[in-house]
């Protein structure tokens, strides 16, 4: 018993320990479903054995029970791997929130394509790769990163319908000029601006209005001259 009970909780450090390396090396790692799941089981194994030790304080009916230690070392556990899982998964939705935000709140793009650096300093230019992002989400968190751009969307179609504001434009470097000369990176087709409808071909350059591809630039399909 004892020593199955100082087990409790390593776990739990593994995630956080998975959490820290991903910081440290600024890479989203895979989704660890089988470690999760792990400390699932032991969470409801731990209840199982308060519910055990509760049943023997009532059949003692002892008012001062010998077994609340015993009790408390599992409530303590149980609490620990919580926090630890909460911890997990608010590290990981933070930076998928940051991933989002780098390729302009484009989803499809996230999803689809692959970022050496899924961080917050992630290139503006350059979602190209090491591995395919979606391959190392859970389905859940796919599932929260629809639901987030849903949510700016609908945000930015009702209350920002009559201002002239880019919600997904960066702020890091505020731009000093209206108008931008930028080459093409990749084809991005026929695109609507202020002079009439552009046709993005890579290797080519233009001056445009910078409010009308910041999220071409952002996205990674044109680079500032």
């Amino acid at each position: 018993m004892a020593d199955s009970v100082r087990q409790y909780g390593e776990l739990a450090t593994q995630l956080l320990i998975e959490s820290r390396r991903s910081t440290a090396t600024d890479f989203l790692l895979k989704y660890n479903d089988v470690l999760v799941r792990s400390i699932l089981r032991e969470q409801r194994q731990l209840e199982a054995l308060i519910q055990d030790t509760l049943q023997i304080q009532d059949a003692n009916g002892l008012g001062d029970d010998p077994h609340m230690p015993t009790i408390l070392l599992y409530q303590t556990a149980i609490l620990r791997n919580k926090r630890c899982l909460l911890a997990y998964h608010h590290h990981r939705l933070e930076r998928l929130k940051d991933m989002f935000w780098s390729v302009g709140g484009a989803l499809p793009l996230l999803l689809s394509t692959h970022s050496t650096s899924t961080g917050g300093s992630t290139s503006m230019n350059a979602p190209a790769n090491s591995a395919d992002v979606r391959s190392k989400l859970s389905p859940h968190e796919v599932d929260f990163l629809r639901s987030y751009s849903d949510s700016l969307l609908q945000f930015r179609s009702s209350v920002l319908a009559t201002e002239e504001v880019d919600l997904f434009a960066p702020i890091t470097r505020p731009p000093k000029d209206l108008h931008v000369l930028v080459r093409v990176i990749r084809d991005c087709g026929v695109i609507q601006t202020e002079v009439g409808a552009i046709d993005f071909r890579r290797g080519q350059r233009f001056l445009v209005r910078r409010a009308d591809v910041e999220h071409l630039i952002v996205q990674g399909y044109l680079e500032e001259v």
